[in-house]
């Protein structure tokens, strides 16, 4: 999506970039927005056309809408492969968006949708493979996970001030615990470096429906009941605060990658509005006749 300002100076972060990692970009480009009440079909009409637009050759990325957590909330997520590629992405978003509607147009578009959103912001966040859990191995299993996913939970955590690196031990600790227990689902760690607040990492779990967060195993049954007392107390010491979301996919909203599209194109490539609604009225008259 469009930036309204250029990231500041790069962050060095001293990681093992896993194959994953280079595969499907290192970082994620994130652009969350919170819709006026009353401009919820518009903006949704609006972010439709720009989708439509990028899906070609312009910008890629999964927007997410919110069930449960602030309503009218919207989430839109691009991967990059570095802070270079923000600057190219732009130039993709704006050069599809004004082959498709002109300069005009496109002007108009940019300015409506400001007009719909109540308040919006920006993040650029660090992939932490190493804190993640089960993640996927390589970009075609990264691609699969994606694809197949409808629904996203998502925690975001404040660790105090000089608590990180206490906070990072708790994690490669429940890390290693859950992935010995054959019940435990993926989980995928980012960790904000521009945009935020303080120190947050995100904890997401993706799943193909709501049913899959239904028994899922507790962080007390996954580290016995010692290591749980000792987690309880950790994140007591490192922790500030948390955020809890559920969003789901919106695949209207996006313009994803081919290789997400691959795994469900049904539900990645939804037919165009106007072609539906059209279709359903020569139906209708079709057999009124």
């Amino acid at each position: 999506m469009v930036r309204k300002a250029l990231l500041a100076a790069l962050v060095a972060v001293c990681l093992i970039v896993p194959a994953v990692g280079q595969g499907v970009g290192d970082y994620l480009d994130v652009f969350i927005v919170k819709v006026k009440p009353e401009k919820v079909a518009d903006f949704e009409a609006l972010s439709r056309k720009i989708a439509d637009a990028n899906r070609k050759n312009g910008d890629k990325w999964l927007a997410l809408e919110s069930v449960y957590g602030e309503s009218n909330t919207y989430t839109f997520v691009s991967t990059r492969q570095s802070y270079g590629d923000i600057d190219k992405a732009s130039e993709s978003f704006m050069g599809a968006l004004s082959k498709a509607y002109g300069k005009d147009g496109s002007q108009k578009i940019l300015n409506d949708f400001n007009n719909y959103v109540a308040e919006s912001r920006s993040e650029f966040r660090k992939r932490r493979w190493d804190l993640s859990r089960k993640a996927p191995s390589d970009p075609a299993d990264y691609a699969k996970l994606i694809g197949s996913s409808r629904v996203l939970r998502t925690t975001a955590v404040h660790v105090r001030a000089g608590k990180v690196a206490e906070f990072e031990a708790l994690l490669k600790e429940v890390k290693e615990a859950s992935e010995k227990n054959e019940n435990t689902q993926p989980v995928l760690v980012s960790q904000v470096l521009e945009g935020g607040k303080g120190t947050v990492f995100y904890i997401s779990g993706l799943r193909s429906g709501m049913d899959g967060f239904d028994n899922n195993p507790t962080a007390r049954e996954i580290l016995g009941e010692e290591g749980y007392k000792k987690y309880q107390q950790e994140v007591a010491e490192t922790v500030q605060g948390t955020d809890s979301m559920i969003y789901r996919y919106s695949a209207e909203l996006s313009s994803p990658p081919e290789p997400v599209v691959a795994i469900a194109p049904d539900f990645w490539n939804p037919k165009p509005v106007a072609a539906t609604k059209s279709k359903a009225k020569t139906t209708g008259e079709t057999a009124t006749k």
